[in-house]
């Protein structure tokens, strides 16, 4: 495996609220049905948490599983797990119906944090963030792109394509800078 390069370097904007790129993280998207037998034994063994209840995300530490759709997941892992979590996911799904594909180097990964870090989101997606729950995840989109993100401590973790990385970041630090607050 090579060495895992951050889609933007590390970018960084400190506003209202700051926004800084955490890449590169391990992902990886499995898709199985609810019911698989294998699935629970196969999201633990990789990541070490249970399957995640509809529009949720469990975490240990600096592992996750997230549901994204009635038949997917992202697993979130350090970079250097994606290949024994494949491997285990592997060996827990044997003979049942599965894709299990790392996408670590598809995707963007950016922190949201701050007293403010809603109204940063609330300019770009259409949810309702003074409802949102810790750890409920949101696959919508950020502007014209689909973003994934869930509510963690002060902020919030965003999700996106790579190819789109630059333009996400642009979005939310453009809507961190001071004097653009939400009255």
């Amino acid at each position: 495996m090579s060495e895992p390069v951050s889609a933007l370097g590390g970018a960084s904007a400190q506003g209202f609220a700051s926004v800084r790129e955490i890449g590169p993280l391990g992902m990886v998207t499995l898709r199985a049905k609810p019911d698989a037998k294998g699935l629970a034994k196969a999201v633990k063994a990789a990541v070490g948490t249970a399957v995640p209840a509809v529009r949720r995300i469990v975490r240990d530490g600096d592992r996750a599983c997230g549901w994204m759709s009635p038949d997917e997941y992202l697993l979130v892992m350090p970079y250097a797990a994606v290949a024994g979590a494949l491997e285990a996911i592997g060996t827990a799904m044997a003979g049942e119906h599965h894709l299990a594909v790392d996408v670590s180097d598809a995707r963007a990964v950016f922190r949201v944090e701050g007293a403010k870090a809603d109204q940063v989101l609330a300019k770009l997606s259409p949810v309702d963030f003074a409802t949102l729950e810790a750890d409920e995840l949101r696959r919508t989109r950020a502007a014209q792109v689909a973003a994934a993100f869930w509510k963690e401590g002060d902020g919030f973790t965003v999700v996106c394509f790579r190819s789109v990385g630059r333009y996400v970041f642009d979005l939310l630090a453009t809507g961190a800078k001071p004097g653009s607050e939400l009255a």
